[in-house]
């Protein structure tokens, strides 16, 4: 990996995504998530205006989470960040991976000034509880609830969770 796409902290790692790579990230997502991703959401994530917003997260070299963002242009011309995919695998949950990987993309968020991002939101199954409970200890807050946002799993509602981006 070269230094351009990998930023370490100790024993933790952020990874762009390549082509090269996505082989993992298929496999950390079928893990890690009850949904069945298209070939093009691994197409979409490649997307170069996404190297920052797109990471594998390592521990001691080894992949072991993930988070997929992409960028929605909204009606008034501002520009939200929206986070379609973070997790870490079991075994390495409690480690701060997540967090650093969330206060990474929260960062580049921040530094982005073209587009210039407004805020960054995601959707939580309103059965995980402790992800709610992680989002809002960053910042997050429940802009509303979503009826019916999952079609093929229960329950089908999800939170919306919301943070304004703050630049310099």
């Amino acid at each position: 990996m070269s230094s351009a796409t990998t930023t370490t902290t100790s024993k933790v790692s952020f990874a762009s995504l390549t082509p090269n790579n996505l082989g993992t990230v298929r496999k950390l997502n079928t893990v890690l998530f009850p949904i069945k991703y298209s070939d093009k959401f691994y197409r979409d994530i490649l997307a170069p205006e996404l190297e920052d917003f797109c990471k594998l997260i390592y521990y001691n070299d080894i992949p072991v989470g993930i988070i997929c963002c992409r960028l929605e242009n909204q009606s008034d011309g501002t520009v939200k960040l929206y986070i379609m995919t973070m997790g870490v695998l079991a075994p390495y949950r409690s480690l701060g991976l997540g967090s650093k990987g969330l206060e990474a993309i929260l960062s580049a968020a921040a530094a982005n000034s073209k587009p210039k991002i407004s805020h960054v939101h995601l959707h939580v199954q309103i059965s995980n509880t402790e992800a709610k409970r992680f989002y809002e200890r960053h910042g997050f807050t429940e802009v509303r609830v979503h009826e019916n946002y999952y079609k093929k799993i229960e329950p089908r509602d999800a939170w919306i969770l919301e943070k304004t981006i703050e630049h310099a």
